[in-house]
């Protein structure tokens, strides 16, 4: 038998120790999980966390200036009608940074391009569990980006009404991605709120915050049965804050 700890075993023993950890930090202050991934939403701050402007109007406010409508059919569709790959910013990709920016200060980047991650840590938000990853091949298959808004919901739900500059920057804006757990990415798939929302409770606020977020500023719609889903959500967290969004200022 191999003396190398297995990653699973690994991971098992983290998500156990830290899981108490983390659960003593919700309990002593509820909103201090969420705000762990109220992000930048622009590109030249990928990588760094900010504060959530004092004066950002409430998630909650937001979701009543969406339009609801039905969905549009699907034709059409394509990944390919928003980007054909990761942009790089600055010589490393789009990818690599957000993975980065969740990582944080545990990120080990390669030598060899100073840009891909190698190793680190984090909390994973849409299960929850405290990840640690010791090799590149272990977060190529146990992380993928998650559109928060799913390209193809965005395209049934106003997108492919927006020029072809405006679905770009809906699909790069790091408003809309996360590094999360491959396989919750792949149980949500293309899905809106009204069918799937992140195993992870503690988390569903940040989550539809950021959706309404990004639906405001692309000028997308919800749907009646997403826009109820949401709203059960926000009722519990009334002062959730949107996003990178002003009410005054969407394109």
């Amino acid at each position: 038998m191999s003396s190398r700890i297995s990653y699973r075993t690994r991971r098992t023993i983290g998500t156990i120790i830290s899981a108490l950890a983390v659960v003593g930090i919700i309990l002593l202050n509820p909103s201090s999980y969420e705000k762990i991934y109220t992000l930048a939403d622009n590109e030249s701050e990928v990588i760094e966390q900010s504060s959530t402007p004092s004066d950002a109007p409430l998630a909650i406010e937001v979701l009543e200036r969406l339009k609801v409508k039905g969905r549009a059919p699907k034709t059409n569709y394509s990944r390919e009608q928003f980007y054909e790959t990761w942009p790089n910013i600055d010589g490393c990709s789009l990818r690599q940074r957000i993975i980065k920016r969740e990582f944080g200060d545990t990120a080990t980047v390669s030598e060899k391009d100073n840009c891909s991650v190698v190793s680190g840590e984090y909390d994973e938000p849409y299960t929850g569990s405290h990840l640690v990853f010791y090799e590149k091949s272990e977060i190529s298959s146990g992380i993928q980006i998650d559109h928060v808004v799913a390209l193809s919901d965005a395209w049934q739900k106003g997108a492919q009404n927006l020029s072809s500059s405006e679905r770009y920057k809906l699909a790069t804006d790091p408003l809309n991605l996360l590094a999360v757990n491959a396989t919750a990415n792949q149980n949500k798939s293309d899905g809106d709120a009204a069918t799937w929302l992140p195993p992870n409770k503690p988390f569903r606020c940040t989550y539809v915050a950021r959706q309404v977020s990004v639906k405001y500023k692309y000028n997308l719609w919800v749907t009646e049965a997403e826009k109820t889903a949401i709203l059960n959500i926000l009722k519990k967290c009334p002062n959730e804050p949107a996003i990178g969004v002003s009410l005054e200022n969407n394109i």
